[in-house]
């Protein structure tokens, strides 16, 4: 067995908070360099240059890409092997956010409950953790911050087996079109389908870490990908709504296997700063 220290854990989360913040990930940058060269509208491509100039005002200035910060959601991969020394991971996880959120002049976008005391908890606390154990002795963790204008446009649909294919591109494409401008597009389409009900969301989500634009490893799915991508990019949409060619930068799909009754398919969209981090300790 390897000791990981507690302490550890929480400055290598902290860290990520940050990074996470102010840095936008290559493969991301690199998306948004192709769309300013290839995208039609003269409004969009003059969104995409501001959304580039901010990037790199962020990266330069250790400034917060966007205002919105997000809820942090981290992944978890710890290997079976490995303890934490001096306390829970869960805990730690959550003093490393509360102080990359703080140390990092974060916006805090939590509040403690949903409905009837929506008191901001003022370090943006509580995280959320979806934790896998893995072979192995090292404890890799990815966090991906979420914005709620993009969240807020997340949808799942529990189809009938023989709503088919046609169902399925008609509910993605429907999703992100009905969005129009509030996820602020170019986005990256999180698609799952299959599994239960939670489990789907979950696949949906998961799909956004993929390197954007990196096909499904199943040919039928990466056709599937390129179709609805080809599909959303037509219809108008644009750079923050206003109209353009490139509405999404990508569609990832994921997917697991499901009952015989059913057919779910979740959408999760992320803005065009698609921000995440990870560190492997």
């Amino acid at each position: 067995m390897r000791a990981i220290a507690y302490n550890e854990v929480v400055t290598r989360v902290a860290e990520l908070c940050k990074k996470a913040a102010y840095e936008l990930p290559s493969d991301v940058h690199a998306a948004l360099e192709s769309a300013h060269g290839s995208e039609n509208a003269p409004l969009g491509r003059s969104i995409l240059r501001h959304c580039l100039d901010n990037a790199a005002i962020a990266s330069r200035e250790r400034m917060p890409i966007c205002q919105d910060t997000g809820f942090a959601v981290y992944f978890v991969e710890m290997g079976a092997e490995v303890f934490i020394e001096g306390g829970l991971l869960a805990d730690a996880v959550a003093e490393g956010t509360a102080r990359g959120y703080t140390d990092g002049y974060l916006r805090k976008s939590i509040v403690a409950d949903p409905l009837f005391d929506r008191k901001n908890t003022r370090d943006n606390t509580p995280p959320i953790v979806h934790l896998s154990i893995v072979p192995g002795d090292r404890l890799r963790l990815i966090l991906a911050p979420k914005g709620g204008g993009s969240e807020n446009m997340s949808a799942v649909a529990m189809l009938k087996p023989a709503d088919g294919q046609q169902g399925v591109i008609d509910f993605i494409v429907e999703t992100v079109v009905k969005a129009g401008g509030n996820p602020c597009p170019p986005t990256i389409v999180g698609v799952g389908i299959g599994g239960t009900f939670e489990m789907v969301t979950l696949l949906a989500k998961r799909a956004l870490l993929r390197k954007v634009g990196e096909p499904n490893p199943d040919k039928r799915y990466a056709a599937l990908e390129r179709e609805i991508l080809d599909r959303i990019n037509a219809s108008g949409v644009g750079p923050q709504g206003l109209g353009g060619t490139t509405t999404a930068f990508a569609v990832h799909i994921n997917t697991y296997p499901c009952h015989i009754a059913s057919l779910p398919v979740a959408v999760n969209l992320n803005c065009h700063a698609a921000r995440h981090a990870e560190v492997v300790m």
